[in-house]
């Protein structure tokens, strides 16, 4: 589905980032990127969904499990229009947008990965999981020692110091300290150009289930 001609058609995008280069070259980008990335969801949907029914995996242009390429620019001094990544999630069917339990590709020239997880959760949700955490701690250590077996690493952002409630010598600090609850495994070009790429990922996802399941707990939602 992905191909290399895909990251050359993502690498012209980051130096002709204009509209003008864009809407010229819109046919390429149909053919090179979204194409295959629609077709990767809809490969994708039955795996997905066999990892839970309330994932979502929708293969559709606007309003599906494929990002949009147009970058929100309004808070950033960065006023380039596109994105030069392809970013695909299938997250909650409960969640409103991004900021939802959820599995992710990010497939890009300056790095590739998958990803499970939650990003920037709001204020109500940070409070359930890191509470979640404090009474619940030994079913989120073996969704972390699952993790690192199998080659993903917790990322995102931290405070520097303890969460209002909780004191700096808890033994899960470091991990109340989190405000993004995110798994990430670095995967190679050559992996997302396989021809065996879609049943890589459904492997990779199985081995984050027990943090999906963890997080869906923690915010009292059905996985």
């Amino acid at each position: 589905m992905f191909t290399h001609a895909s990251f050359d058609f993502l690498n012209e995008l980051s130096v002709n980032n204009e509209r003008e280069w864009f809407k010229a070259n819109q046919t390429r980008y149909e053919d090179l990127v979204r194409t295959p990335a629609l077709q990767f969801i809809e490969t994708m949907q039955p795996n997905i969904l066999a990892l839970s029914p309330r994932l979502n995996a929708i293969a559709k242009k606007v309003g599906g499990s494929m990002m949009r390429p147009q970058r929100d620019s309004r808070f950033t001094k960065d006023k380039t229009p596109y994105k030069t990544n392809v970013g695909i999630q299938f997250r909650h069917f409960q969640g409103k947008d991004v900021h939802a339990p959820g599995l992710y590709l990010h497939i890009a020239n300056d790095g590739c990965f998958i990803g499970a997880g939650i990003w920037h959760p709001d204020s109500k949700a940070l409070s359930a999981i890191r509470n979640c955490i404090d009474e619940n701690p030994n079913s989120y250590k073996k969704a972390l020692k699952a993790l690192n077996e199998s080659g993903f690493k917790m990322e995102g952002t931290q405070l520097i110091r303890p969460p209002k409630g909780f004191d700096k010598s808890h033994p899960m600090l470091e991990e109340l300290k989190r405000k993004d609850f995110i798994a990430i495994k670095t995967i190679s070009i050559e992996q997302v150009c396989s021809a065996q790429f879609a049943d890589f990922c459904a492997n990779e996802f199985e081995q984050c289930q027990q943090l999906m399941r963890y997080l869906c707990f923690a915010l009292d939602i059905d996985y």
